[in-house]
């Protein structure tokens, strides 16, 4: 088979797809990436087993068909090298070489046996589940959220995304105990009440490719693998299994107390005074007045300490609260709102992080931190 391809489109979407790829693949032909060519179409798959991505190419110019798996590697690493041009790629699918020919120069190499390459997963009709939401609204979803999944080998279920649909909203949800954030929008939307569990890295995957996708996407799934199938991408991956834990649950309902700060300026008052925290604890303690909050941190091994006192708007009475800072930063970096709502119990209780201004109507946004205790 033999076809000619740009270098550029060809290298943007190998790169895209190589990020599946791990460096420590059990088989290895998962070390390749997998050439379909048929109807003038060249499809390339890229798999670590949990999560596989494909992607199309439309050629101009493309003789014959048939399917070779060629060294990801070394293909990435001489692409990277070609300014914009024409590559013709001579492929004889019985000795597997694989032949390169540029305007100037020759590369050869050699391929696998395509046949060799894992199959993907099917799913079960009386198990699927499908409908489509905008490409905007799970990259929202997605960018909002997987920052605050877990890296827990025992709750498995925590290193995802409980993304779930309803005739009314979509609604997306990561925590790794310390931390939730729920992400709702009206504007997406299922015919019937759907849920699954969407691993880390096919979620950093979606989240790396969706800015440039526009329209909307199809997300398929049944209990074991979900499809997301975009204009130029599409990404398989297997489902983290078991029951996501009822965030609902330990969202807190009554929160007197109330704060209203100039989001960026918490931000770098935090990162400021936070140097200057305990390094095991990372402990910042925040003092609430009427018109003004104190943010403090020490650590008494090193007799250093700090504080910074900020203007904000405080309904309730006062009080003294702790927070890991590293937590409550990663939070602040994550919500693009000028001003930011705290609203809180007592110094035990969680606190609601809240978006002042939506930039969408149809979005809810609501992040939870746990505090910490505050040594007297």
């Amino acid at each position: 088979m033999k076809f000619v391809a740009s270098s550029s489109k060809l290298l943007s979407r190998l790169q895209s797809i190589s990020r599946v790829i791990s460096s420590k693949n059990t088989l290895p032909i998962l070390d390749n990436f997998l050439f379909r060519l048929s109807n003038n179409e060249l499809e390339i798959t890229a798999s670590d087993l949990e999560t596989t991505m494909i992607t199309k190419l439309k050629l101009e110019n493309a003789e014959g068909e048939g399917v070779i798996a060629v060294p990801a590697r070394i293909l990435l690493e001489t692409l990277k090298e070609f300014s914009d041009q024409p590559l013709t790629f001579d492929i004889n699918t019985d000795t597997f070489s694989v032949v390169i020919l540029s305007e100037n120069g020759k590369f050869s190499a050699v391929g696998q046996n395509g046949i060799d390459f894992p199959v993907l997963p099917g799913i079960r009709k009386e198990k699927k589940f499908s409908y489509t939401i905008n490409s905007d609204i799970l990259l929202s979803g997605i960018n909002k959220t997987v920052f605050a999944t877990a890296d827990d080998e025992l709750r498995p279920v925590m290193g995802g995304i409980l993304v779930e649909a309803t005739p009314e909203k979509i609604t997306m949800v990561a925590s790794d105990a310390h931390k939730l954030v729920r992400y709702q929008r009206t504007d997406g939307k299922s015919d019937e009440p759907c849920s699954f569990i969407l691993p880390k890295k096919p979620a950093s995957l979606l989240k790396n490719i969706l800015p440039r996708e526009e329209g909307m996407v199809k997300i398929e799934f049944d209990d074991k693998n979900a499809f997301f199938t975009l204009e130029d991408y599409k990404v398989v991956c297997r489902l983290v299994e078991g029951n996501y834990p009822n965030y609902n649950s330990v969202i807190p309902k009554n929160n007197p107390r109330k704060l209203t700060i100039d989001r960026s300026e918490f931000y770098n008052t935090l990162k400021r005074v936070s140097v200057f925290s305990n390094q095991a604890s990372n402990l910042v303690k925040l003092q609430l007045t009427a018109t003004q909050m104190t943010v403090s941190a020490q650590d008494i091994d090193f007799s250093i300490s700090a504080y910074e006192r900020i203007k904000c708007l405080y309904e309730g009475d006062e009080m003294e609260i702790g927070f890991k800072a590293a937590f409550l930063l990663e939070i602040l970096a994550n919500m693009s709102s000028q001003e930011v709502i705290m609203e809180l119990a007592d110094p035990t209780r969680a606190s609601l992080l809240l978006p002042a201004e939506t930039e969408k109507e149809e979005e809810d946004l609501l992040m939870l931190l746990m505090p910490m205790m505050i040594n007297a």
